[in-house]
């Protein structure tokens, strides 16, 4: 069998999602260092105003905004390269 065969999807999909989450969350704890604060450079895109919707009796309300910053992308790096060691 190839190596790596019989990994799981599962596995990469969640450890991607905490490198972003761990990797977002320590680009904006250390903001405030500078020596760490180009970890939280990055952009921000998607719909700025919300999206509504009126029904009458039903309103919907839609936003979606993506910060991708140099932390995250690093905390990708890591999971990805975590997912190969498993």
């Amino acid at each position: 069998m190839a190596r790596g065969a019989g990994k799981n999807n599962w596995a990469l999909f969640l450890l991607l999602l905490a490198g972003i989450v761990l990797g977002s969350f320590i680009a904006q704890a250390a903001s405030g260092i500078s020596a760490l604060s180009w970890l939280n450079y990055g952009k921000s895109f998607g719909i700025t105003s919300p999206l509504k919707l009126d029904l009458g009796i039903l309103v919907l309300t839609f936003a979606l905004s993506i910060k991708i910053t140099i932390g995250s992308i690093v905390g990708v790096i890591i999971g990805i390269i975590i997912y190969h060691f498993i």
